[in-house]
């Protein structure tokens, strides 16, 4: 009987850690590594920075892939289990998928793509225009990102269409106006379209970022300098709760992993603006050396860094004295958010751009 209640107690036992196991509990943890990727769009590379310890893991230079120096890589979204990046080429009409490695796997052809946003969870990825170009289509992309086929160019209401999001649960996006104060909100599922006109001066619409409850989305003006709270709980009709005077010309933003805060660079003030969303006010900005007009945000899945792209076009960051504003570097603030301290300027290639991450 002793026998028997013991072998009972080890089968027991071990099934107990065969489930721990299979279930994670003692197992070890597979979450695949977290990278940024920069565009350096005055260099036509990209530089993937290793966020477990900020160091450059690669860079992958477009011209060996037999892009031109011209091809102006603008922005990157991810995977968020990391198995594939986008990037866009503005000067090659565009769109790249490469996998994990870094290869170049797949590519279309869509007219001066700008700002792309991921559906989370169908196989879709939205890409809008962009900014630079002179007379842009008046419409953006659905690309299935499977095989990289342009599902459908969705006319607007406005020009200049570029700042572009989704909702977490996929279902609406929102494209703002460069050029007017216009938000369009479109369920593409189910064909319902709302044109939201946003009062004041013209704000121009630099991109937009939601919360992770999916209840507020805040949106950059480049030219009002100010950032633009909505509740969109009804994603049909954006209501503007308020807007925040910030530095000159915000322009990425995005929330940390909680909710509470928002960051963005403001490319002409050379500094990070701090959005508390609790109490709807702008906390101390970051600044020192490193941010040279700022452009993109990436957070670390911890939210504990802040990653920065900065154009540094006017040499605003040289610590080696450069003249020629063609070998002037772009670069990429690494910041503590939890000091609000700069731990690192990782420089990357000319004219950094935006900024992308498998992380959500």
């Amino acid at each position: 009987m002793k026998n028997r209640l013991s072998y009972v107690l080890q089968t027991t036992v071990a099934i107990a850690v065969s489930v721990m196991l299979t279930s994670g509990i003692f197992a070890q943890s597979t979450e695949e590594p977290q990278y940024i990727y920069v565009c350096n769009q005055g260099s036509a590379s990209v530089t993937v920075i290793d966020a477990s310890s900020n160091e450059i893991s690669a860079t992958v230079d477009l011209q060996e892939l037999g892009f031109s120096a011209n091809a102006k890589p603008h922005h990157t979204v991810a995977e968020p289990d990391g198995s594939y990046w986008y990037v866009t080429l503005i000067g090659e009409n565009r769109v790249l998928k490469f996998n994990r490695n870094n290869e170049l796997v797949d590519e279309v052809v869509l007219e001066v793509p700008g700002l792309m946003a991921m559906h989370p969870t169908e196989n879709l990825l939205y890409v809008g225009r962009s900014m630079s170009a002179v007379n842009p289509p008046q419409s953006f992309g659905i690309i299935e990102r499977s095989d990289m086929n342009v599902l459908d160019e969705v006319d607007l209401f406005f020009t200049r269409p570029h700042a572009l999001t989704t909702t977490p649960n996929g279902r609406w996006t929102f494209v703002g106006s460069l050029s007017e104060n216009q938000i369009l909100s479109l369920n593409y599922e189910d064909d319902e379209t709302n044109l939201t006109n946003i009062p004041g001066n013209t704000h121009t619409f630099v991109n937009f970022a939601i919360s992770p409850d999916g209840e507020t989305m805040v949106a950059t003006g480049q030219v009002s300098g100010q950032l633009l709270i909505f509740d969109i709980s009804d994603p049909f009709s954006p209501n503007m709760k308020k807007s925040i005077s910030v530095g000159a010309q915000p322009w990425h933003p995005v929330f940390s992993p909680d909710g509470k805060l928002v960051y963005f660079g403001n490319k002409e003030a050379h500094s990070v603006s701090v959005i508390n969303m609790e109490s709807l006010m702008a906390e101390a900005p970051i600044e020192g050396e490193g941010l040279a007009q700022p452009h993109g945000a990436a957070l670390s899945k911890d939210g504990k860094y802040l990653y920065i792209s900065s154009n540094n076009l006017n040499g605003k960051y040289n610590p080696e004295g450069l003249e020629d504003i063609q070998d002037f570097p772009g670069t990429v603030t690494v910041i503590n958010t939890e000091t609000r301290k700069i731990e690192k300027i990782i420089e990357v290639g000319h004219y950094a751009s935006g900024i992308g991450t498998n992380a959500r």
